[in-house]
Order: structure tokens, then C-alpha cells, then sequence
């Protein structure tokens, strides 16, 4: 990774100074898909799932699951054979019953002292229900 910040200064000499930081980010899980978004009409059912699967190096278990708000959806975090490091997939439900939009976040708090907590945001968009 590499990202370069401007520096300005009262300097006449050197009014401008770039910044340059570079590194290896390494990955720690992956979560697919990133964030969850469960959009439809008024009555329908909306769910989806979410892989995350440890990287080999940095094994990790769930040891809680929570919502920010978690008053539109409904989650439930299965554990899934995987001979690696195990894995988990995470089911989210809509539970909102009138049109509208909404968006919350899910707490995956983990036994990893390098990343003790992941997220997941849900984003809900419910249109009007479709007229017959």
C-alpha cells in the first residue's frame, strides 16, 4: 500500500513537502461479500449470506456476535467445516415491514489479539409493495 500526504509550510524554500508512507498490508480474513445489501419490495423475503474465513496465519474464532442497532434485521453466525482454520457463515434477514432505507452494522468480536473485532454493514433499501 502506499499513500502520500501534502505537507504545506511557510517555508519560501519549500512551501510544499510530500509525504510518502508505503507498507504490506497483510490480509486477515476474508469476508465475502464485504457488506450486505437487501433491497426489494415491502413483503419480500430478503436474506443473505456472508463467508469469512480466517487467513492461515492468523487463525481466529467468534466468540460473540452483535448488532449496532438490529431492530430491521435478524442475523444468525454458523460455524462451517473448513480443514484449515474453520470458517463461518453469517445469515442476515430483513425484518423491516414498511418501505424505507436503513443501515447497520454487525459486530463479529473475535479471540484475536491483532484484530479483535470485525464488521460487516448491512445496508436495507424497501420500496413500496409492487401493485397488482
Amino acid at each position: 500500500m502506499k499513500k502520500t500526504a501534502s505537507v504545506y509550510t511557510n517555508d519560501k524554500n519549500r512551501p510544499r513537502t510530500d509525504l510518502v508512507i508505503v507498507g504490506t498490508v497483510e490480509k486477515f480474513a476474508t469476508i465475502r461479500p464485504k457488506h450486505v445489501n437487501l433491497r426489494g419490495y415491502v413483503g419480500d423475503s430478503l436474506t443473505a449470506k456472508v463467508s469469512i474465513t480466517p487467513e492461515t496465519k492468523y487463525p481466529f474464532k467468534v466468540i460473540n456476535v452483535r448488532a449496532k442497532e438490529g431492530k430491521n434485521i435478524k442475523y444468525q453466525l454458523d460455524e462451517v467445516a473448513d480443514p484449515a482454520n474453520g470458517a463461518y457463515e453469517l445469515q442476515v434477514q430483513n425484518l423491516k415491514q414498511d418501505a424505507g432505507r436503513y443501515a447497520d452494522t454487525i459486530f463479529l468480536d473475535t479471540d484475536s489479539q491483532i484484530r479483535p473485532q470485525l464488521s460487516i454493514r448491512v445496508y436495507g433499501n424497501l420500496r413500496p409493495p409492487k401493485k397488482q
